[in-house]
């Protein structure tokens, strides 16, 4: 099985920013973790600031691998391509969020990629990752 992790803005200071919300660790050190718990799948990993660049990953995966766990940040609540470009692609998608974002700002409520993807997974850390690739090894599974 071959997934593909993207993840978004700000992401890259994990471990250092917002550690009450966001946790102390680093997320190319929990890649490493998650890398030794699942070693049946080939897990690749993709971190942007930019928006355009992450559309274009979900295009160039969109199509080969098995599916997409995306932590699009802050650029869930406004970001209608992110929506539109996984929609436009036929594999699933986890869309994953580190905080309960409905326990967070008003603005962060409303997400334009959940009518598009699979299943939500949030508020557990960074262990919420390890629950959107365990959905789709048990889905695997069955």
């Amino acid at each position: 099985m071959k997934l593909q992790i993207i993840n978004g803005p700000n992401l890259n200071l994990l471990g250092t920013r917002e550690k009450d919300i966001y946790g102390g660790q680093n997320f190319e050190v929990y890649l490493k973790k998650l890398k030794s718990k699942f070693k049946n799948v080939d897990l690749n990993y993709f971190q942007s600031n930019i928006e355009g660049e992450l559309i274009d990953k979900i295009h160039d995966v969109g199509f080969d691998f098995d599916g997409i766990i995306i932590n699009a940040a802050a650029y869930t609540h406004t970001s209608v391509g992110l929506g539109d470009a996984i929609r436009s692609i036929p594999i699933p998608v986890i869309e994953v969020h580190i905080s309960n974002t409905y326990s967070r700002e008003e603005f962060r409520h409303k997400s334009f990629l959940s009518a598009h993807v699979k299943g939500i997974v949030m508020g557990f850390g960074l262990m919420s990752y390890d629950l959107a690739i365990s959905s789709f090894t048990e889905t695997i599974s069955e």
